[in-house]
Formats: structure tokens, C-alpha cells, sequence
């Protein structure tokens, strides 16, 4: 203990829900529907199988440390988000993307401010970093309240602020212009936007990085690119900003199979733009179906590719994660704030994967599991 880096030493850990899908046999894998993580639930474009063939059948790269720099990557990622070369940069996940932007810009003793309830690893990492964590939190219904919001900046004097865009797990969305008013309004303070689910929002904070040097896009291709095993995500931001993380930036740790894999769906964004489509399709059906049951539950749609519902009680709220695990459906247990203590989060798939949920929904209300009526 006492060789521990004393900022870890009464840290509380970001709370991983359970990885089931790996304890299972390969063979058992199909038979298990992942609702918990918000991955995508169909495979990425058939280009990334294409090329990560053709990329194995030149066995030499296995030796090599992975390119440092791939100009057909990051060409393809300036493209994709419509930005300036300089603007871009591709990271080994925005988990580790968050890591650089706490490691530069958060000093030791640095109060940081997070909207929440949220993702909760980004406060992790600036715990790690020795920074003093705030939060200002959304109302009860997960309503973003502006004026609270600013009164908690000028009571934080915050040198980071961290907003997840839309909101992981409630899908609240901050309008960018009000986004674009706080950083004219809090120019001392470095505004993080985390826009893992941009895609299925399509609208982004990402133009303002022309105009402004306190803002921070950070995306992923986990979600809607359906890469998550891969650990892709990228930076959007000022060419400045861009070169100091690029100061503490291991360019090697981007691995061959990851770049191959990225410039694939980026060459096919149709694929992924589908699958969007999809999901918003499925997520409206399924909030119709929870919506049959208003003496029971809650949904909160929102903007990502998941859904939040409410419960009365923690007790219904776990025997219904219960009675779905138990039929191979796997959803989100959420216990890291007190205003998620009655919630789960349940991922978006297709609709026939949606509909598939539903009858085991309907099937838990109609019979013996639920007694208790909920909200």
C-alpha cells in the first residue's frame, strides 16, 4: 500500500457490469442476446472480414510494431466528420483518448465538473490524475436544467467539464448552440464533449473546434461502426490542442488489425448509416410496447442506441433483470448514481431482436414475475 500512487489509495473503481458473454462457450455465444454494453448487435461491415483476410495472409507484420502513422486512416476520418486533417486524431479507444486529455490538460488538484449521471469511467480517470470531481446533476426525470447547470460551473470554477452528448445511460441531449454559449460564457474552462453516440443523434458539437480552443470531441467507432473489440476512437479539436495530447500519445499502441479494421467501415459508412436506421426503427417499436405498461414503468428514449426505464422499486427492477437473464437476454444494471437506483438501460438491436425482448417482456408482466406495479 504504501508504494501506491496515493491519488489510487481510497479510489473507488469504475463498476464493469458483468462480461457474461465470455464465460459462456463459443458455441453458446449466439444463443445469448448482449443488450448491456450498447455494442452493436450485428457484425461491422463485410469489408473489415475482407480485409483483415487479406492482411493476415502476409504473415510479416506480426513482428512489427504497428504503424505509427496511417494517412489512408486518418484521410478517411477527416472525410467522415467533414474536418481538416489537423483537426483529427486516432486513438486506441476514447477510453484511452480520455485518459491523454485528463494526463494534459488536469493537474493535481484541479476541480473537474461532470453532468450527470453518466459514464463513469471518465471520472476514474480524473480521480487517477489526483483532480477533485464535482458533478451537477439532471433532475429526477433526466431534464437538463440550464440555469442550474452555469450556477454549478461558477460554483465549481471547474478547469475541465466533461458532458457525455447524448447522455449515456439517460439520452438527454444539450443543444449544440447552448454548448457553443458556455464556452463563449466560460472561456477558462476546457468543455469535453463525449459523442460516442453521435451517429444515432446525427447532430455533433464538432464545428465549434473551428471556431473555439476550450472544446474537446471525443467519438468512437464502438457503437453504431460495430467495433468495439477493435478499440478505435478519435479526437476532434484544435490543431493546438490536438498536438499537446499528441505530446503523451504512444502512436504504436493502434494495432494493425484496428487500423485495417477502421479504414474498412469507414469505407463503407452506408453499412453503418443502415444499421442506424434500424435501430431507430426498433427503438421506436420498443417504446411503444414499454409505453402499454404506464402503471409499471417508465422509458426514456432519448437520443443513443439504448432506452432507460424507470421502475417503482429496486426490488421489481431486479427481478425483472432476473427473469431476462434467465432467458439469455443480458440488460444493463445501473448502480453508480442514486437518481439510476430504480433503472436499467437496455440496448437498441434490430426489431426482430427487439421483438424478441419484447414477448419476454410481455410474458413477465402477464404472469406470476410482476405483482408489484411500478411508477
Amino acid at each position: 500500500m504504501r508504494y501506491l500512487n496515493k491519488y489510487l489509495r481510497n479510489l473507488s473503481p469504475y463498476k464493469v457490469a458483468s462480461h457474461k458473454i465470455w464465460d459462456v462457450q463459443e458455441a453458446e455465444r449466439p444463443n445469448i442476446l448482449k443488450l448491456d454494453w450498447n455494442e452493436a448487435t450485428i457484425p461491422p461491415s463485410p469489408l473489415v472480414k475482407k480485409r483483415l483476410a487479406a492482411l493476415i495472409e502476409g504473415p510479416e507484420f506480426y513482428y512489427l510494431y504497428p504503424s505509427t502513422y496511417n494517412p489512408d486512416l486518418h484521410q478517411l476520418l477527416a472525410a467522415y466528420t467533414n474536418m481538416p486533417l489537423e483537426h483529427v486524431q486516432y486513438f486506441a479507444s476514447s477510453d484511452s483518448l480520455h485518459e491523454y486529455i485528463t494526463r494534459v490538460f488536469v493537474s493535481v488538484g484541479d476541480p473537474v465538473l461532470i453532468l450527470g449521471p453518466t459514464y463513469d469511467n471518465f471520472r476514474l480517470a480524473c480521480e487517477s490524475q489526483g483532480a477533485r470531481i464535482e458533478y451537477s446533476e439532471l433532475s429526477e426525470t433526466f431534464i437538463f436544467d440550464a440555469s442550474k447547470f452555469e450556477a454549478d460551473i461558477r460554483r465549481v470554477c471547474p478547469s475541465l467539464i466533461y458532458i457525455c452528448n447524448p447522455n449515456n445511460p439517460t439520452g438527454t441531449f444539450i443543444e449544440v448552440d447552448y454548448i457553443e454559449s458556455l464556452l463563449q460564457k466560460f472561456p477558462e474552462s476546457l468543455f469535453l464533449i463525449d459523442e460516442a453516440y453521435y451517429e444515432f443523434s446525427g447532430r455533433s458539437a464538432k464545428d465549434l473546434v473551428l471556431q473555439y480552443d476550450n472544446i474537446l470531441v471525443t467519438r468512437t467507432l464502438s457503437k453504431a461502426f460495430a467495433l468495439a473489440n477493435f478499440r478505435m476512437g478519435y479526437l476532434i479539436s484544435c490543431k493546438e490542442n490536438i498536438n499537446n495530447i499528441s505530446k503523451v500519445r504512444n502512436p504504436k499502441n493502434f494495432t494493425t488489425f484496428s487500423q485495417e479494421a477502421a479504414i474498412a467501415v469507414l469505407t463503407d459508412v452506408a453499412y453503418m448509416q443502415q444499421y442506424v436506421l434500424a435501430v431507430k426503427e426498433a427503438k421506436q417499436w420498443f417504446i411503444n410496447l414499454l409505453n402499454e405498461y404506464p402503471e409499471k414503468l417508465k422509458p426514456f428514449a432519448g437520443e443513443g442506441n439504448f432506452v432507460l426505464i424507470k421502475f417503482r422499486e429496486t426490488a421489481v427492477r431486479d427481478r425483472f433483470i432476473e427473469f431476462l437473464e434467465s432467458n439469455n437476454i443480458l440488460i444493463r444494471n445501473l448502480t453508480h448514481s442514486i437518481l439510476l437506483k430504480d433503472c436499467v438501460r437496455i440496448t437498441i438491436g434490430t426489431k426482430e431482436q427487439m421483438k424478441y425482448v419484447g414477448s419476454f417482456i410481455q410474458q413477465y408482466f402477464a404472469d406470476k414475475y410482476e405483482k408489484v406495479s411500478a411508477v
